[in-house]
């Protein structure tokens, strides 16, 4: 009798292993979709925009870190206006980008705030003939306050 019942108890045991494994494979899947779905704007799944780079003969990962500190070197200015940001800043803080996403080879979005005022930017960029970086502020948002 105590056999059968370390038997049943063993079967019980397998049969929520397998549960939970296929529980475990179904959010995988899921998340891998998640995945693709938001890197689909995102630079380094964009084979067009990588190769509209690499055939103007850039190196492309040095150029995506220049084109990122680019954006983040905005943030030391002098002033109260930041170059990128077009909203003026809370009493004591300064604006600053936070986040930037490179999604291809002509737009970029960045994330900014003062610590009370926050908000969006959709920034285009170029490269001049002299391999400097221009950027231009297309458009952007501040959120309401709550």
């Amino acid at each position: 009798m105590n056999s059968k019942n370390i038997f049943d108890d063993s079967n019980r045991k397998v049969a929520n292993s397998e549960k939970r494994i296929k529980k475990y494979q179904d959010s995988i899947l899921k998340l891998n979709d998640e995945i693709t779905d938001l890197s689909y704007f995102n630079f380094d799944s964009n084979e067009k925009s990588y190769f509209y780079f690499q055939d103007q003969g850039y190196d492309v990962d040095q150029l995506l870190k220049a084109i990122e500190d680019g954006i983040y070197a905005q943030n030391i200015f002098e002033g109260d206006q930041h170059p990128l940001v077009p909203y003026g800043s809370s009493e004591g803080n300064r604006m600053q980008i936070n986040i930037v996403r490179i999604l291809n080879h002509k737009w970029i979005i960045a994330d900014f705030t003062d610590g009370q005022f926050e908000g969006e930017l959709f920034i285009t960029y170029d490269i001049n003939e002299k391999g400097e970086l221009k950027y231009n502020v297309a458009k952007s948002f501040l959120y309401p306050i709550n």
